[in-house]
């Protein structure tokens, strides 16, 4: 039996009987039940909706050939733009589907990987997303409303924003160093022994576009890092030979990806061993136009690091942090915050930074235990640090530190942090976390030998 069903079928598929046509209450009638609301309530919907253009009729009952309790969900969800807690009941895919066919799915979307619901206090392990093959996760990439790609050895899996629906591709690397997602179906990815930063439409399993340094050797171009902002794509290059980097910057409104200018070139000569670390990380800093661009490395007199912040307009670095003592195991930028973070690699410490200093001789603040900065024991090797809205998470081996500022005053004296439990966010088996990363409502985590990827979400807000 089709959907809709009627002696007088409308394109939609919707058929009509009489009733009164001069109230604001529209009556539908879904698989035999009976639903009443208001007009203002379908138009919720959107103008490509059925239901939307249901509310439009005048004096008649739609029929519509569905199941009334997904129907009912839905509805609910109209009214107040939250799924009700019995949608729990009900398979997340299966959800889905039906939104689709009343042209709903992005308000189910919104309603189900709000980043506003993100409960950084109350997370726990709520899915599991099992990967294909031996290989663990080498980068992981996510998009605002929650889908994720996921790296490991020369695959890519995805997962939409619902993590029902997945894919594999293979591509042309040998393993997969950077990635970063464009949108729920296009990534940028790169390897540090691969010539090239890949365009790669990951729904059609095709390479759209490879992007190369020209550097002065003529050799290739390996992809140490990327970044992006609305309007640029940011690529940290190295040479072939290891001799020279630079970081390019691609038109993201433009289809072909074309190149802007280049950033950051430096040619190495001698033993000079700041031109020789090429940028890492990559995080643009919207509310003060500057692209962050970090690099570290370990050598015979331990490990140093620099700190870049760009202006594009000038093509000049207006701020440079040197690393020599407890050099960035990792670090970030927060614009909710204001603030530069890093984890040290020796003292595995949380420091920071306020942005408001910048050209200023900076100062780090050690968050916690100061005495281990010249410890020189590496406690932070390996460990991550991210910031997600103005909380602060980093991790230490198998578990997750959660840092959140105290409001105490407005000087920059003033700001004080305190390190909060993860709640359940806690692994029993203690393997390292190599990846973490934030999509939607929910945490992403990868550990060193798994084959899957772990999602921490809201234990009120899960599905």
């Amino acid at each position: 039996m089709p959907p809709f069903v009627g002696s007088h079928p409308l394109s939609s598929g919707f058929s009509r009987n009489s009733i009164d046509s001069s109230t604001n209450i529209v009556t539908i009638d879904v698989g035999g039940h009976l639903f009443q609301t208001t007009k203002q309530t379908l138009k919720q919907s959107g103008s490509k909706s059925i239901l939307s253009e249901i509310s439009n009729l005048d004096g008649s009952i739609p029929f519509i050939d569905r199941d009334p309790e997904m129907f009912s969900i839905l509805l609910s969800l109209l009214r107040t733009g939250n799924l009700p807690s019995k949608a729990k009941t009900f398979d997340i895919q299966d959800l889905v589907f039906e939104s689709q066919f009343y042209g709903v799915e992005h308000l189910l979307l919104n309603s189900h990987s709000n980043p506003s619901q993100f409960e950084p206090f109350d997370l726990e392990k709520s899915l599991i997303l099992p990967l294909s093959g031996r290989d663990s996760p080498t980068a992981i990439s996510t998009t605002q409303l929650g889908s994720v790609q996921v790296a490991h050895g020369c695959k890519i899996t995805s997962f939409d924003w619902s993590l029902k629906r997945k894919s594999t591709i293979l591509t042309q690397f040998a393993g997969i160093d950077s990635m970063l997602s464009l949108s729920p179906n296009v990534v940028a990815a790169g390897a540090t022994d691969f010539s090239g930063l890949q365009i790669i439409d990951v729904s059609k399993g095709f390479v759209k576009e490879t992007l190369n340094w020209e550097n002065v050797t003529k050799s290739g171009s390996t992809v140490q890092a990327i970044g992006a902002s609305k309007e640029f794509l940011f690529t940290s290059f190295e040479s072939s030979r290891r001799n020279s980097n630079c970081i390019m910057i691609y038109d993201l409104s433009d289809n072909g990806f074309r190149p802007v200018s280049e950033i950051g070139h430096y040619e190495i000569f001698g033993a000079e061993l700041d031109s020789a670390i090429p940028a890492t990380k990559l995080s643009w800093i919207s509310s003060y136009n500057l692209l962050m661009a970090a690099g570290s490395h370990s050598g015979p007199s331990g490990v140093r690091g620099n700190i870049r912040f760009w202006d594009l307009r000038s093509g000049n670095a207006v701020w440079e942090i040197k690393e020599n003592v407890d050099c960035f195991a990792d670090c970030t930028v927060s614009d909710d915050l204001s603030a530069i973070l890093k984890v040290g690699v020796h003292s595995g410490e949380v420091f920071i930074s306020d942005l408001r200093n910048i050209g200023k001789e900076n100062t780090w603040t050690c968050l916690g235990d100061s005495r281990k900065v010249t410890n020189g024991k590496k406690e932070g090797f390996g460990s991550k640090i991210e910031s997600h809205g103005n909380q602060v998470f980093c991790s230490k081996g198998g578990n997750i530190e959660l840092w959140s500022e105290v409001l105490i005053g407005s000087s920059i004296k003033d700001r004080v942090f305190r390190k909060n439990s993860m709640g359940r966010a806690k692994d029993s088996c203690g393997n390292k976390i190599t990846h973490f990363s934030f999509g939607g409502n929910k945490m992403f985590v990868t550990r060193k030998d798994q084959q899957f990827v772990e999602v921490w979400q809201s234990s009120v807000r899960g599905f």
